[in-house]
């Protein structure tokens, strides 16, 4: 049976470095949690390192973590669709939000529920996904500030979530002056400015964010500890908290490349047979996961680096044995680090335990 651990002692080391980082900067963050996909045990032991905001693009989620820590701040980090906006109030303290017509569902619902509902104005810098455009942010603002029960809590973007556009300091800077001319405009405090996630920290630590930006949302690296310019670990944090393990439960030596007539398998890949090849024989290992798990095998890195992958099927992986370092034997466990988007789909499935180590 395959299972899925998270380190304790690699994750608390990351969440202090982070702690240490953003408190040496006078800047505030929230660990966003949606790729623990709602576990509770892992939930937990988040919580218990600190009481920062946290973050969640799952209102499922976000019941979990007020259960869990009912005083913990909680932000809803996608604008809200309408059919959500009873269920934000009541379990999101917070919402990123980008249509006037969103917040005045909110500001109803928020009077409902006798709250206050703090919202941030997410703000398009180029990446082209969730975003108002600049030329439209002061009749925006002018509508937001007459709703009732709902605090204009800050701005932010999002930069290299759809489209690949990195951050800069021009335009974090840009970030910045739209935060003044709308305090300037309207006579209104805006508290935070949330400059983006986990790819600023590379310039956070190069010492070139604006001092305007006080705010960041943090999963990636916190989890991975990525600098996400580069694709390397950032010295001083961990790359080991999560780890696949999968049972191998065949080992056979077979042809190198199939035999008979060929069409599109299942995922719609067509394999091309190389003819040099008709009489290599490959020693195969069979592990019991595959891309109902995984979704791709380009997600997984195996820690045996003489381990290759053949391909996968909806429930079984087939590695390439036959130069292993070690004689693998049917009931072995083959381990697996995973990048972010890899341990994401593995923390989704329901047919892989969850374990701490």
């Amino acid at each position: 049976m395959a299972f899925f651990t998270l380190n304790k002692a690699s994750l608390t080391h990351n969440y202090r470095y982070l702690q240490k980082l953003f408190s040496k900067n006078d800047m505030s963050w929230a660990p966003v949690l949606k790729m623990l996909c709602g576990n509770e045990k892992y939930i937990e032991f988040i919580l218990s390192l600190g009481d920062e905001q946290v973050c969640d693009a799952r209102l499922s989620n976000l019941k979990t973590i007020k259960k869990l820590k009912p005083g913990i701040e909680t932000i809803y980090i996608k604008p809200p669709a309408k059919r959500s906006i009873k269920n934000i109030i009541k379990y999101a303290d917070v919402s990123f939000n980008t249509e006037y017509t969103t917040i005045k569902w909110l500001s109803e619902e928020a009077k409902k529920q006798n709250k206050i509902h703090r919202v941030i104005i997410m703000i398009e810098l180029g990446d082209l996904r969730e975003g108002i455009m600049g030329d439209h942010l002061m009749d925006f603002y002018k509508k937001i500030f007459q709703l009732p029960n709902i605090k204009v809590a800050g701005i932010g973007t999002n930069l290299n979530c759809l489209s690949g556009v990195m951050p800069s300091k021009d335009k974090l800077i840009q970030l910045c002056l739209y935060e003044q001319l709308i305090e300037a405009k309207f006579d209104q405090k805006i508290d935070g400015v949330s400059g983006g996630s986990s790819v600023m920290v590379p310039l956070l630590l190069k010492g070139i964010v604006p001092q305007g930006i006080n705010h960041f949302r943090v999963g990636e690296t916190l989890f991975f500890g990525s600098d996400l310019f580069t694709n390397e670990t950032i010295p001083g944090m961990k790359d080991d908290i999560f780890t696949l393990h999968s049972e191998v439960i065949e080992i056979t030596e077979k042809p190198s490349v199939p035999y008979g007539n060929l069409e599109k398998n299942p995922s719609g890949d067509m394999f091309e047979v190389d003819e040099t090849k008709f009489t290599d024989i490959q020693k195969r290992a069979i592990l019991d996961i595959g891309l109902l798990d995984i979704s791709k095998v380009d997600f997984l890195k195996p820690l045996d680096s003489s381990l290759n992958f053949v391909g996968a099927s909806s429930d079984m992986l087939v590695i390439d044995i036959t130069n292993a370092k070690k004689d693998y034997k049917v009931g072995d466990i083959i381990t697996f680090r995973t990048d972010y988007m890899g341990a994401l789909r593995v923390m989704n499935s329901e047919y892989i335990e969850k374990r701490f180590i």
